[in-house]
């Protein structure tokens, strides 16, 4: 199992969730943070006594789900051909293993607990 963290702009969360849904994923987790990335969000203006420094955040969308090793390629493939805008601040797709998932409701694991 993988657990999936994507970073996307807001605008694409339906378009992310119509994904996970055409592939019969479930069992997502979304938040609503800040950052910056490649658009370095840190910039210094000189001042008279010193740097004056301001990072702009932009806001985005932490997708997080967890599936079966299998599935990973096909959806970061879709999340590149449906998500992608092919501008800057388009987000990030972490890939970590899970060594296990149990639902609490039945006790089951591995996969069977994930759908």
């Amino acid at each position: 199992m993988k657990e999936m963290i994507i970073i996307i702009r807001p605008e694409k969360l339906e378009k992310v969730k119509q994904i996970f849904d055409e592939a019969g994923l479930g069992g997502i987790s979304i938040t609503s943070v800040m950052g910056c990335g490649t658009q370095r969000g840190l910039e210094t203006e000189p001042e008279m006594q010193g740097i004056k420094a301001s990072v702009n955040l932009l806001p985005k969308i932490r997708v997080e789900i967890v599936v079966e090793d299998d599935k990973v390629e096909e959806i970061i493939t879709d999340l590149r051909d449906k998500v992608a805008t092919g501008h800057v601040g388009d987000g990030k797709i972490f890939i970590r293993n899970v060594e296990d998932a149990v639902r609490i409701r039945t006790g089951e694991r591995g996969n069977k607990a994930l759908y």
